[in-house]
């Protein structure tokens, strides 16, 4: 008798959680709307290629196409952020009573108009004064000349020769040592006292004066 009214009991409990369960998931299916959009200017009418779309406080978006065209998915009440370089920001709430799950919009893009500094432009005084400013003066890098001059092959072989060994590099040359011991496992080396070559080099050492004092 108590284990058919256990099982009954447990029988309820679960069908009240798979129904709650169930529930809260069609809840949350009825609030996501996905928004297909195009961002215009407001004054002309023309799309806008790369407008930045976040969803406000959720750290994700998607940016527009070439044409200014843009896809989102989001919940109803989330808040789209819209920026571009040369616009001003733009926010729009996704209402709540949207009905179905699919939504059109066009965002309409105002241009924003920012001031630069101030900057004056003076003549030299005379001829030899330009002559010499154009001779002597030392123009900064822009970001193209760094990457040029980082990326020169006799940069990256001067740093690759001066950089120390990582841990392979280190195994590969202890292993090429001993690659080359092994050679003469079992017998005498060879001596370069009558080898030719080592000879040769050595006159031209003693030429260059390597072998001499240095005060």
């Amino acid at each position: 008798m108590l284990h058919r009214i256990w099982s009954f009991s447990l029988a309820i409990v679960t069908l009240v959680l798979a129904a709650s369960t169930g529930g809260s998931a069609q809840g949350v299916y009825d609030r996501i709307v996905q928004i297909n959009g195009v961002t215009m200017t407001a004054d002309s009418l023309r799309g806008v290629p790369g407008v930045v779309v976040m969803v406000k406080n959720k750290n994700r978006g998607v940016e527009s196409s070439n044409a200014g065209v843009f896809s989102i998915v989001v919940y109803k009440g989330d808040t789209l952020q819209f920026s571009a370089l040369g616009f001003r920001d733009k926010e729009y709430v996704v209402p709540e009573n949207v009905e179905g799950h699919y939504l059109s919009m066009i965002q309409l893009m105002v241009q924003d108009t920012f001031y630069l500094p101030e900057t004056i432009i003076r003549s030299l005084p005379t001829r030899e004064q330009f002559d010499y400013a154009f001779k002597h003066w030392k123009i900064p890098d822009d970001k193209y000349e760094i990457a040029r001059k980082n990326t020169d092959e006799m940069t990256l072989r001067a740093l690759a020769y001066l950089l120390p060994r990582d841990g392979r590099e280190n195994q590969s040359a202890y292993q090429n040592m001993q690659a080359r011991e092994a050679v003469y496992y079992g017998q005498v080396k060879p001596m370069n006292l009558f080898n030719p070559l080592a000879w040769a080099d050595f006159y031209e050492a003693w030429k260059r004066g390597d072998f001499r004092k240095k005060f």
